[in-house]
């Protein structure tokens, strides 16, 4: 690709490999109409411009014969124009077109949402990974140009443009990503406590010297906790690459966006960087099958945040963290339909969309179970989620896409009990479970109320006077001893994830007109 700041352009060529899964006698490939094509061949044979056509995305290729299933083919596409501007990003996608205090180009594209192909010829769904992707990145001089993957040199044209080369193993759709500034960058390595060594890379704006080098300086220890929690970090062998952005962020693997302007948090660490990192196990690593399957991406990582804030301080900072994203779940649609959905239908609430619930009912969902089932089961479970394998080691495993149902397949098998009420409920309903308590004289009685009826067997703590005690309610109620002056305190520690009046009345009263 070659980028051109002053018309706010870019130019391509792209050479796709492809092998037929079956007799194919036609390509159809995502390509924003934004950027043409201009010409096509198939396995360098030119096609006739009627041989193409892409009116509203799907560019569709007539190919010169049929192929048979496991034949390979090259589909060279010649392509460019004006790319998708984004209005508001990382929310909205395409290119931002920004500057630099002192007036130099700083430009940047996302494309989580409306796709891949607003940048280059792709197969825009989460399952289209390519196995790889060579990149080469022409801009113009003076200017830098980090991506995904290797650096694998940089070339230099008579007139000073320069072209950035990079390989990048099984990226995510929608993790391929131009970041272009005259940017400066701080090195370094990481040794891992896998026993490889990671280098780790950040791109920053000339004059923030002393922001980003406290900035580059929480690499290693977030790095740690995910490999202490999870496992080796997916891409050592490539890089931990950071770039800033003139938008906020997102998980573009092994080159994550970073523009959260190096503000601080009470939590003592830098949740933007922290999120778009984890986003590398989760995301990038481990890809959801479906959009319908992605609080798997972000359910997991906004979890990871209070994990983090409970693994560097403890209890105190994880309970803070979680009480905020309680209240902020809203209970509106179910988070997984169990079909197939698109982005917009799970990420805008106007189309039908949990919306942020996938972030922060997620990371609720994953704060229970992680109670319910043990702190041994669950990060053994979410190996299993992330790798494919309970030992991950580097050179182990591969890049993997994950799914809702093999999830709670997952947990079953860990914990040898079947838990699929729980996902029943928290994934497949919007409305929460309910618990409700009855004094009786000498006697407490809970009892769940759930969504249809389901069954819903949730244990839950109880505090009488200074004494806690774990009730099992295998049957969705249950009767305890409670003297009648004794001070009751049920789940006292917020362990599960149930509906709250008090929520719920905070919330109305957020949207009252003030």
């Amino acid at each position: 690709m070659e980028v051109l700041p002053e018309t706010e352009q870019i130019k391509g060529l792209a050479r796709l490999a492809f092998t037929a899964k079956a007799p194919i006698d036609k390509l159809v490939i995502d390509l924003d109409t934004n950027l043409g094509p201009t010409a096509i061949a198939i396995d360098g044979q030119r096609l006739p411009a009627t041989a193409f056509a892409n009116p509203d995305g799907r560019l569709t290729i007539k190919l010169p014969r049929t192929y048979a299933a496991g034949e390979k083919l090259v589909a060279t596409i010649a392509y460019g124009g004006t790319p998708h501007v984004a209005v508001n990003a990382p929310w909205d996608d395409g290119m931002v077109w920004s500057k630099t205090r002192d007036g130099r180009p700083w430009i940047a594209s996302t494309s989580e949402g409306y796709g891949c192909d607003i940048l280059w010829p792709c197969l825009d769904f989460p399952t289209g990974e390519p196995d790889k992707v060579m990149l080469h990145i022409t801009v113009p001089k003076g200017l830098k140009a980090p991506a995904n993957g290797v650096f694998k040199g940089m070339d230099t044209e008579a007139d000073g443009r320069t072209t950035w080369n990079w390989e990048v193993r099984h990226p995510n759709t929608y993790a391929i990503a131009l970041n272009i500034a005259p940017y400066e960058v701080i090195e370094g390595s990481y040794k891992s406590r896998f026993g490889n060594t990671i280098p780790m890379f950040y791109w920053y704006l000339p004059g923030e010297e002393a922001q980003a080098k406290a900035l580059f300086a929480e690499f290693a220890p977030t790095l740690d906790f995910y490999e202490a929690n999870i496992g080796p970090y997916p891409f050592g062998d490539e890089k931990v690459g950071v770039v800033e952005t003139p938008h906020l962020g997102m998980e573009h693997q092994t080159i994550n966006a970073y523009g959260n302007a190096y503000r601080k948090a009470p939590e003592g660490f830098d949740w933007l960087f922290q999120h778009e990192f984890g986003h590398e196990w989760f995301g990038n690593q481990m890809t959801a099958a479906n959009w319908d399957d992605y609080w798997l991406h972000e359910g997991y990582e906004q979890y990871m945040q209070p994990a983090y804030g409970l693994w560097r301080e403890g209890f105190a900072r994880y309970a803070t963290m979680m009480d905020k994203q309680r209240n902020q779940v809203l209970n509106l649609v179910p988070m997984v339909r169990d079909r197939e959905v698109t982005e917009e239908e799970v990420y805008e609430l106007d189309k039908g969309g949990p919306g942020q619930d996938i972030y922060n009912k997620g990371s609720w969902m994953l704060h229970t179970l992680r109670w319910l089932i043990g702190d041994k089961d669950f990060w053994e479970v979410t190996r299993l989620e992330v790798y494919g394998r309970t030992d991950p080691k580097p050179g182990n495993f591969a890049p993997r896409y994950g799914s809702t149902r093999e999830y709670q397949g997952f947990v079953n098998k860990v914990t040898g009990k079947d838990y699929d009420w729980f996902f029943d409920v928290y994934l497949r309903r919007a409305a929460l479970p309910e618990l409700v308590e009855a004094r009786s004289g000498d006697k407490l009685t809970l009892l769940w109320i759930t969504p249809d009826n389901l069954p819903f067997p949730m244990p839950v703590e109880v505090m009488v006077g200074d004494r806690l005690t774990k009730v099992a309610m295998p049957d969705g109620t249950a009767t305890i001893d409670a003297p009648a002056d004794a001070h009751v305190v049920v789940d006292p520690y917020a362990r599960v994830l149930k509906r709250s009046k008090a929520v719920e009345d905070y919330q109305r009263g957020l949207r009252k007109p003030s």
